[in-house]
């Protein structure tokens, strides 16, 4: 006996309601997503203004300031005595003199950035840069 049948096979059109249900879902991800904090502490260094700007050819060492003031060396938050330790500890293990890289944020004032180098130079180093972006290259005007 043979049994009619009822089911056809991909005879239907796709109903597009799972689409928009998995696209909302993904939508709603993203957003919670682009809330959550990003690790680590947001410095906007300034744009150099020349770009003839010299470099550091001796080694270095980066300490950077945040907005609120706070020091930050080799990725941690230190005090100004342990920044000034950790400096002097740094200058006694190298033979050679050592350049200080200052990595500061645009709102921080030149008397913060005067102590920091004054900071160093009680500490044995006597050169400071401050840390720029690098300018962004524009591309060449094709004749």
């Amino acid at each position: 006996m043979k049994f009619p049948r009822t089911a056809k096979i991909m005879g239907s059109q796709s109903d597009a309601a799972p689409y928009a249900a998995v696209f909302f879902l993904l939508v709603i991800f993203l957003l919670i997503a682009a809330l959550l904090p990003t690790p680590g502490v947001g410095i906007s260094l300034s744009l150099p203004t020349a770009d003839d700007l010299s470099g550091a050819s001796q080694p270095t060492v980066a300490v950077a300031i945040d907005c609120s003031n706070r020091l930050y060396f080799a990725n941690q938050i230190i005090s100004e005595a342990q920044l000034k330790a950790s400096l002097s500890n740094t200058v006694s293990r190298t033979s050679t003199p050592l350049t200080l890289i200052i990595e500061a944020d645009k709102t921080v004032s030149y008397d913060e950035l005067l102590h920091l180098t004054l900071l160093a130079r009680d500490s044995g180093i006597t050169n400071a840069l401050l840390a720029t972006l690098p300018r962004v290259a524009t591309a060449a005007a094709t004749p």
